[in-house]
């Protein structure tokens, strides 16, 4: 074989060419506790022009499934697995905590961008900084800008006593460069992260597929917004959920020039945009998911049915309301498929998928799911401290009816229960608080 031919081989394994010309871009949009009713199109005095235009020429997901806290949506998203395949059924990812996604998982971003995508993070990761390993940018994002933990202050960017802002990338070399932005301090988080997403797609002047995954820290506590957006978007509301509304609205502004700069690039044409929540809202921050019963940590519709909806104009039947069965696992499915992801020789193993192909759910109303695992929690098979304390409190606290709260500090690891949905029957079985 000539040495040209040779090279050329080596240059196809290492770099596939993609033989879908037609791979859509795709921006996958988190809000943060963020309530079901909370947006114009629901009902809500919140102000969300741009989400309202988008739901309203898209498809809204009425029986879109999530968990009920943080990172197992966000591990679920990112693996196309339940929460019980990842490990995060134990709940959300504590700072200084020794684990996260495990490293044999091909994440999202990671199987696009062996397809050829472009991929960036925005906003909150919250899957894991054990090592450096467990990080967005060795997680398949070429680019991350934004928080590991699971909240911050929006102004000072402070979470368990240190700045987490962060603009990552690799080297030429393979080496990570974590820059911790803490000039950014005094500068609300929420419109840097629609800035950094406008400025991304103006900069995105390849014939590459586009990869965007945005995932804000609003609506969550601290309930912190500047004050001219409260005035701004704000003085109609009640007092108690003027920042809460604030922020949301703050949100939807940012989207509204995401999408600005889509259209402007023209890139929209080709794009696929899911807006979604990780669970419901949390209701100390004022957040509303009526009519749904239950909130975030709650199994409830309230804390597991989310906010979302697709918009793009690939769709061939927009412009209504699909009440078939989604769950957040099905992303990943649906995006491989529409990538022309193939398994390809020396790559690491896919481990199996959870989730479907809903695309022809979405644009065409053919049902693709029966059946959605909300939970399987067993706090006895903890590999962690919490383990030994689960089954330590499950023999001298004992969950009865006069326990109240889901937040007993003598009774919380202790909790174990089982949630499935078929069609329109739910069965939520155990002795678990946090789903009343």
């Amino acid at each position: 074989m000539s040495q040209p031919i040779s090279f050329l081989l080596a240059f196809l394994l290492l770099f596939p060419v993609d033989a879908n010309a037609n791979q859509p871009n795709i921006v996958v949009i988190v809000a943060d506790d963020m309530g079901y009713h909370d947006v114009g199109f629901r009902g809500s005095p919140i102000l969300t022009p741009n989400l309202d235009r988008l739901a309203k020429t898209g498809v809204v997901l009425e029986n879109h499934i999530v968990s009920s806290i943080c990172s197992p949506s966000r591990a679920t998203l990112m693996t196309g697995r339940y929460p019980i395949h990842t490990g995060f059924w134990k709940g959300n990812l504590k700072p200084r905590q020794e684990y996260g996604l495990g490293l044999d998982e091909t994440l999202l971003p990671e199987m696009l961008q062996r397809k050829g995508y472009t991929t960036h993070g925005v906003g909150k990761w919250h899957c894991g900084m054990y090592t450096w390993q467990h990080t967005p940018v060795c997680r398949g994002f070429d680019t991350f800008f934004g928080l590991f933990l699971g909240e911050q202050g929006y102004f000072t960017h402070e979470e368990d006593g240190g700045v987490d802002f962060r603009e990552d990338y690799l080297d030429e070399d393979g080496n990570i460069v974590d820059k911790v932005r803490k000039d950014l301090r005094g500068q609300y988080n929420t419109d840097l992260f629609s800035s950094r997403s406008v400025e991304l797609i103006s900069n995105h002047t390849s014939n590459r597929p586009f990869f965007l995954y945005l995932a804000y820290t609003a609506p969550h506590i601290p309930m912190d917004v500047p004050e001219e957006y409260v005035t701004k978007y704000a003085s109609h509301i009640p007092d108690e959920r003027k920042r809460y509304a604030a922020m949301v609205s703050t949100m939807d502004d940012g989207i509204g020039r995401i999408v600005d700069a889509l259209v402007k690039l023209g890139m929209m044409e080709n794009t696929i945009l899911v807006f979604t929540s990780d669970n419901g809202a949390y209701y100390e921050a004022h957040g509303s998911n009526f009519p749904l019963r239950g909130g975030k940590s709650s199994f409830l519709e309230g804390g597991v049915r989310a906010l979302t909806f697709v918009h793009s104009p690939l769709l061939k039947n927009p412009g209504y309301t699909n009440t078939n069965l989604h769950h957040l696992s099905d992303w990943y499915t649906t995006f491989q498929v529409m990538a022309g992801d193939d398994k390809i020789p020396n790559q690491k193993p896919q481990l199996p998928l959870d989730g479907v192909n809903i695309w022809p759910s979405i644009s065409e109303g053919q049902s693709c799911r029966e059946e959605i695992l909300y939970e399987l929690r067993d706090p006895t098979k903890r590999d962690d401290d919490r383990g030994a304390k689960g089954r330590h409190d499950s023999e001298k606290y004992p969950i009865n009816e006069n326990m109240v709260s889901y937040r007993d500090d003598k009774s919380r690891y202790a909790q174990d229960f089982f949630v499935i949905r078929r069609r329109n029957w739910k069965l939520m079985t155990g002795t678990s608080l946090e789903m009343q």
